[in-house]
């Protein structure tokens, strides 16, 4: 009976620790089935994601950015490769020290580097950090070499925008930036991410879309420290579209070297048969290679800040006095009013009086009796005064108007300014009082409220050249695909006439070639050979300072001298280039902007015989 006691004891011993080894088998099993679920049905979707990046990845293939040519076919701008050395957090088992090797390799601060990697967005794993854009050849080689030092560091090749003319014609191409988030967000751009870079100003940036070509991509096969050892399958990027621009980049050399001489102004050359613009020049000028390569911010604080404004494309977002080429506007609206006539005869003794206010002529002394061919030959301010007294500020507007002024002219460049022509309606709702009959005067000759942009200015003496069509300016010549197919080519639109008749034009044209091919002429110093150049020189006052009346210009502080006007056009029988020259401060039109607008003209006309 004991013997049965001792065996029942034993045996619920053996039980209770059997169910107990039972029991801890059951939750290893629990938590083992636990911890399964746990990876492959709650996180099974992410964890199959990182571990198929660790194997196959997706590479993107940046599509190279349309090239541009000039007329001719001359290429303007083009791509170059550029490698960049990015870092995979996830591939480096310990970034701070990679971190530490590259920044010995490739010469940066080391803080600089950590300071990239602190605080990054760990939503998108596996997204490749940049740490050097461009690197040179020789620090490729350097990381190459190394790369089994270096988990995780990836070099990256991508086209990178290369201007080929430098600086030349930056206003008119523009240049490049990284997209905002702002501008991610507001649709204009749907093709594009992050990092990408558009066009900021210029063609770049009105021609954005048709640059962009189609991305591409590679899924390659990666080890365990992200090194490629493997390309399973890639499809190639599609390059963006072509544009040929209507300058011709020659002429635009000249253009801008000449323009370089002096401090600051713009430069248009246009056909006036269908108004392509032949040059378009604005100075100072920029470096786009260096904001395409990254500026310090000293640089670009430098540039930004500098007075002159070299980041405005001066020849259409410049806004300007008129000075005497208005006088074409009031010769038009005189004749066309009837107030003179070719044979009508004006006396300049030097000033012309209205009330107890004398308004002076630029000649001292006088002209003497003028006819509207010599008053604009020889530029008489008082038979002007005289003769925009008659038509009045708001007839004058009207034709001013006609001519293409106060208006955008829509060239296909963004930022255009309209320039302003005033009126006695506008002079009340701007500063709340009338008119007065002196600034009728004041008007007549370009000065006072009017404002004019060069490309304005070009688009008037085309039309008066070639008989009174009013064209379109054309910037943009056409569009082909990278296979060399015609996308798009943009015809000569004709928007307007201007307000006269072919006789009021003939009578303004003999004024602009006797302006120089007489002696008298204010534009006799920069005659051509054959007198196959026509125009009017123009001096816009800038502001008077009180003591600056009787002074010399050269004794006036520089940001107060008067701006200088060059409007010509050429052959004068049979024009085929018109070309309007603005210097700021350059004080005279026939010695600052003259000389200019003849080389041009010169320049085309042996160009194309």
């Amino acid at each position: 009976m004991a013997n049965d006691l001792f065996g029942t004891v034993e045996t619920d011993w053996y039980r209770t620790r059997l169910n107990r080894v039972l029991a801890c088998i059951l939750a290893g099993f629990f938590i083992l089935a636990s911890g399964l679920y746990y990876l492959q049905i709650i996180r099974g979707e992410e964890l199959r994601r990182v571990a198929e990046n660790n194997y196959v990845r997706l590479e993107n293939i940046f599509p190279p950015r349309g090239l541009i040519y000039d007329r001719n076919g001359k290429l303007l701008v083009d791509n170059r490769p550029c490698f960049d050395v990015s870092i995979i957090l996830e591939d480096a088992p310990d970034p701070e020290n990679v971190m530490r090797r590259v920044a010995l390799l490739l010469s940066m601060p080391e803080t600089a580097l950590l300071e990239k990697i602190k605080e990054i967005n760990r939503s998108k794993p596996f997204k490749p950090i940049l740490l050097k854009s461009d690197i040179s050849r020789d620090e490729l080689a350097v990381i190459k070499t190394r790369r089994f030092d270096l988990p995780g560091v990836v070099v990256s090749v991508e086209p990178r925008r290369h201007y080929v003319m430098g600086d030349y014609a930056s206003h008119l191409i523009g240049y490049l930036g990284e997209i905002s988030e702002r501008e991610l967000r507001n649709g204009s751009y749907p093709d594009n991410r992050g990092g990408d870079f558009i066009g900021k100003f210029g063609i770049e940036k009105t021609c954005d879309s048709y640059f962009w070509g189609k991305r591409g991509g590679r899924q390659v096969v990666v080890d365990a420290l992200g090194r490629t050892t493997d390309t399973l399958s890639t499809v190639d990027p599609k390059p963006g579209k072509t544009v040929y621009l209507s300058i011709d980049g020659r002429l635009q050399k000249v253009a801008e070297d000449m323009l370089r001489k002096k401090t600051a102004g713009a430069v248009l050359a246009m056909n006036p048969n269908n108004g392509h613009i032949l040059a378009m020049a604005s100075h100072p000028c920029f470096d786009q290679n260096a904001l395409v390569e990254g500026m310090s911010y000293a640089e670009w604080e430098a540039v930004v800040k500098d007075p002159l404004h070299p980041l405005e494309n001066k020849g259409i977002q410049g806004q300007y006095p008129p000075g005497s080429i208005y006088k074409i506007v009031t010769a038009m609206a005189a004749l066309e009013e009837g107030v003179v006539t070719e044979e009508t005869t004006s006396y300049c003794p030097g000033f012309y009086t209205m009330g107890k206010s004398r308004f002076r002529c630029w000649k001292r002394h006088g002209h003497g009796l003028m006819t509207i061919r010599a008053a604009m030959a020889e530029s008489c301010d008082v038979f002007f005064y005289k003769a925009g007294e008659m038509v009045g500020v708001d007839r004058l507007a009207y034709y001013a108007r006609g001519c293409g002024l106060g208006a955008r002219t829509g060239i296909r460049l963004g930022n255009e300014a309209a320039g302003l022509v005033p009126t006695k309606d506008w002079k009340q709702r701007r500063f709340h009082s009338s008119w007065q009959k002196g600034e009728t005067l004041v008007i007549s000759i370009g000065q006072g409220y009017n404002l004019v942009t060069p490309v304005q200015a070009v688009s008037l003496i085309a039309a008066v050249a070639n008989g009174g069509v009013r064209y379109a300016p054309v910037i943009i010549k056409e569009i082909r695909d990278s296979d060399g197919r015609l996308i798009e080519t943009t015809k000569s639109k004709i928007v307007g006439r201007l307000p006269a008749s072919e006789e009021t034009l003939a009578i303004i044209r003999r004024g602009l070639e006797d302006a120089v091919n007489t002696k008298s002429g204010t534009g006799w110093a920069v005659r051509l050979s054959g007198g196959v150049m026509a125009g009017k020189t123009g001096t816009a006052q800038v502001v008077r300072q009180e003591g600056d009346r009787g002074k010399k210009q050269e004794d006036i502080p520089f940001r107060f001298r008067d701006h200088a006007w060059f409007c010509a056009y050429g052959p004068t029988q049979a024009p085929r280039i018109a070309v309007a020259v603005l210097v700021e401060h350059g004080e005279h039109g026939s010695s600052a902007a003259g000389p200019i607008a003849a080389e041009i003209i010169k320049t085309y006309l042996e160009l194309y015989p």
